[in-house]
């Protein structure tokens, strides 16, 4: 059987240390199956065991591959689409809840952490930086919506102010959003894989779920065992593939890219982002960025739609860094990666039940961090009969990509080059 590893990343290579764990090879039954071990597998687990569930994930790869393990590491709050696009979506009601849980994850995060003494280099303090007015603008009513529902860390930032926070000439302003901030990814889900097993749940490693047996007591089928269970959590976002087809089908896998410098030194690092805050500008395909705990700096942006892996990651990142640190022209490079997240049409996360006892969340489309952990207390909260979070999720509209899967990466393409361009002209 295939073993696989971590891809080479940063991530990887700074990785706490932490167990070889056991492909499936037997068969077992438990109340739970989680199918993934990234942040939302993760995340559920932990609740459902706080309250009593017992327990079982698989994991086709080890914990942290995905989305979850090769991220940009930024709490950020709310969703891909804020909560004034799903007001005008789904009418006040079914936003004031999601609303009200846009900025639960980060909390989960920290408390997390702080539990079960978490190593992650957790730092506070995230800023939306202003390429243009309009954008200023739009930071300005973000700023008046997200208090609105009781979120008030934030303040923003004039052009004298947000040069304070990051040494960048572009930026004509922002909003610094002090309940945001940055972790070692990979760390933060190896920490809450720790956890996961400290409180009697089993993690399998190397043990792809390959098919489902529905019914009243499902099955979840592996290469070399099964899991029965009562309950089936499918939690493997951009790594799913066809397992569920009917997921598939409302979904598209996309790639974005990372690079890792060389460690910076305490002095030029202090200059680029002297409070160690992370950085997120405002366009459409946006560019983000952070320190390191060892003062690399990484920068991330970029979307390949269908998710190919680029020849030359350095050559797509470098010039967006230098762009932003023209400071940096002599700095190596001495890590870049790729790794895939779900984007749906829609922007927003798809939650939903299967039958009576598959539940699944998706699809986060790039704002995942915070948002799997909250999936996870959501999800936990249906499996013991408390619906109405769930609910508010599971009733988003969704649609499949127009002209299904042969055509959804061409035409998802041809929108992020409008919006490209939109940014690049400034309307």
């Amino acid at each position: 059987m295939t073993n696989t590893s971590y891809p080479a990343s940063y991530y990887a290579a700074s990785a706490n240390p932490a167990p070889s764990r056991p492909a499936l090879q037997d068969d077992v039954e438990t109340d739970v199956c989680v199918i993934g071990a990234g942040y939302t597998g993760l995340s559920s687990a932990l609740f459902l065991l706080e309250n009593g569930f017992k327990v079982t994930v698989l994991e086709a790869a080890k914990v942290g591959f995905g989305a979850s393990g090769r991220n940009g590491g930024q709490i950020v709050n709310s969703y891909s689409r804020d909560i004034d696009v799903i007001e005008r979506s789904v009418g006040p009601q079914q936003a004031q809840l999601l609303g009200n849980m846009a900025f639960e994850g980060g909390r989960i995060i920290r408390e997390r952490v702080a539990k079960y003494q978490i190593q992650c280099d957790l730092k506070d303090g995230g800023v939306f930086a202003a390429l243009t007015a309009k954008q200023m603008g739009h930071l300005e009513s973000q700023k008046r919506l997200w208090e609105r529902f009781g979120h008030t860390q934030l303040e923003l930032l004039d052009q004298r102010r947000i040069r304070e926070v990051v040494a960048c000439d572009e930026y004509v302003g922002g909003m610094l959003d002090m309940s945001g901030g940055h972790i070692h990814p990979l760390n933060l889900a190896l920490g809450e894989a720790a956890a996961v097993e400290s409180l009697g749940g089993v993690i399998y490693e190397q043990s792809p779920a390959v098919r489902i047996e529905r019914g009243a007591s499902p099955v979840v089928h592996t290469p070399q065992g099964k899991v029965r269970a009562k309950f089936i959590i499918v939690a493997g976002n951009a790594y799913l593939g066809n397992l569920v087809p009917e997921l598939a089908a409302k979904s598209m896998p996309c790639g974005t890219q990372v690079i890792a410098t060389e460690p910076l030194g305490d002095e030029l690092a202090r200059s680029l982002l002297p409070q160690d805050y992370c950085v997120e500008d405002c366009n459409y395909l946006l560019d983000y960025y952070r320190l390191t705990g060892d003062k690399r700096l990484i920068f991330g942006g970029g979307v390949v739609y269908g998710a190919r892996d680029p020849a030359n990651i350095e050559a797509i990142i470098r010039p967006k860094m230098l762009k932003a640190f023209p400071q940096l022209k002599d700095v190596k490079i001495d890590y870049a990666w790729t790794g895939n997240f779900l984007l749906t049409l829609s922007r927003l996360p798809q939650v939903g039940r299967l039958g009576d006892n598959i539940y699944y969340s998706q699809g986060c489309s790039g704002h995942g961090v915070t948002y799997t952990h909250l999936a996870g207390k959501v999800l936990a909260e249906a499996l013991r009969g408390q619906a109405e979070r769930f609910d508010a999720f599971a009733d988003l509209p969704h649609y499949p990509f127009p002209g299904g899967q042969l055509l959804r990466t061409p035409f998802a393409a041809l929108g992020a080059w409008y919006y490209g361009l939109r940014d690049k002209l400034g309307f």
